[in-house]
């Protein structure tokens, strides 16, 4: 677990900086910095509107006394890529992006759902129900 952090906190930076210093060479630091903050916009729409289509379906699955568990995933997941699109970085953003496009956010669900069934199955992950 400490290597991961590491990882997530040393390289991840190192990544994001490489990144924005060859993107401000190539286009130049204003028109970066402007990039930056439309894709920034551009995920917060993107978040918002996806967000409220989320919650909308919630509500939907629970008027019909359904437990609306796929759609608290999906929620997590755009939050999650809302998160990352807020983190100022070209990497970040990319990865952000990709939390929130609902075709590779299928993919990140399904990768999550049999991450899970490890967890259950193996024992590290307990349910108790009261």
């Amino acid at each position: 677990m400490l290597f991961r952090l590491f990882l997530i906190f040393s390289v991840v930076p190192v990544i994001e900086l490489y990144l924005l210093i060859r993107v401000g060479r190539l286009i130049g630091a204003l028109p970066t910095v402007a990039l930056l903050l439309l894709i920034s916009f551009a995920g917060a729409w993107l978040v918002r509107h996806q967000g409220f289509a989320i919650l909308r379906t919630i509500q939907s699955e629970l008027a019909a006394g359904r437990l609306p568990a796929a759609s608290i995933l999906d929620g997590a997941v755009v939050l999650v890529g809302g998160i990352l699109l807020l983190t100022p970085g070209f990497f970040s953003d990319f990865l952000g992006l990709f939390f929130l496009i609902p075709a590779t956010r299928t993919i990140i669900k399904q990768f999550l759902g049999l991450w899970l069934q490890k967890k259950l199955a193996s024992g590290q992950v307990i349910i108790r129900r009261h």
